[in-house]
């Protein structure tokens, strides 16, 4: 199975903590050039030192608000322009704030929209053209069991979740015949501080421990526990491989069994 990625370049967006960062350690490991983006210097210095350089290669930042969609595309396509094409984009963006779908303003529902699918859009946008060019490119989307089965609590974000799987299964349609795969990653409930400040709304919102919150949780996951963000990104590694070339259009959940479906 070939899951080598030397000579590729990957930009990972949100990679300062969290999954994000634990993706741009996955691809780093198999030989890939990483670009990782997010807000902070700081934090991106810190995760740059950490990647794993075996195979030679060198590995950027990218400091930028990915609200802030000028500033986010021009550094892309500056990016871009100075070190070659990206062959692989990972698409994580941090999730709206929960609460019922029916208490949520529109303005909530607006910036879910503009930070997720016109996010994803625009940079899938800027890298397909080098993609098409080598006749490879993978574009990752980090989405949520939310796109199989909506998750109570969680409203504005199972309504943007959705739209963004049916965002990628168009664009996997259209990209496939020039070598480009797309696909979305469905991760459950992850050891991130994502995760965390989920426990903590619902603690608060029912009046109960945080403990009981977690143990709550963990019984509904047949595996008995959370994830390990680099088990969300040994996924993502095989997705953007070569071995996956064949793999498009799809959602991979991994969940330790949480989703009680199979499609």
């Amino acid at each position: 199975m070939d899951l080598s990625l030397i000579g590729r370049r990957a930009l990972v967006c949100g990679g300062s903590q969290g999954i994000g960062k634990a993706i741009a350690h996955e691809l780093a490991l198999n030989g890939a050039e990483v670009t990782v983006l997010a807000r902070t210097q700081a934090s991106l210095d810190i995760v740059v030192q950490q990647l794993p350089t075996g195979h030679g290669q060198t590995h950027r930042t990218l400091a930028v608000d990915m609200s802030d969609e000028v500033s986010l595309i021009t550094s892309v396509q500056n990016a871009v322009e100075s070190h070659g094409a990206f062959h692989i984009l990972v698409n994580n963006t941090a999730g709206p704030a929960g609460g019922p779908l029916v208490e949520s303003g529109v303005e909530s529902l607006r910036s879910a929209f503009e930070n997720h699918i016109l996010t994803a859009h625009q940079l899938t946008k800027v890298v397909v053209p080098g993609m098409t060019a080598c006749g490879y490119g993978r574009i990752v989307n980090i989405v949520s069991t939310s796109v199989k089965i909506p998750i109570d609590g969680l409203g504005v974000s199972n309504t943007i979740r959705g739209a963004m799987a049916s965002w990628s299964k168009t664009m996997a349609n259209e990209l496939a015949a020039r070598g480009i795969t797309v696909n979305n990653v469905l991760p459950g409930a992850t050891e991130t501080d994502r995760l965390q400040s989920i426990i903590e709304r619902n603690a608060r919102t029912k009046g109960q421990p945080e403990d009981a919150i977690r143990a709550h949780m963990l019984a509904e996951i047949p595996v008995g526990r959370f994830a390990q963000p680099s088990e969300i990104a040994n996924a993502v590694g095989f997705i953007a491989s070569p071995a996956a070339g064949y793999i498009t259009g799809t959602s991979i959940i991994v969940d330790g069994g949480r989703t009680r479906s199979l499609t």
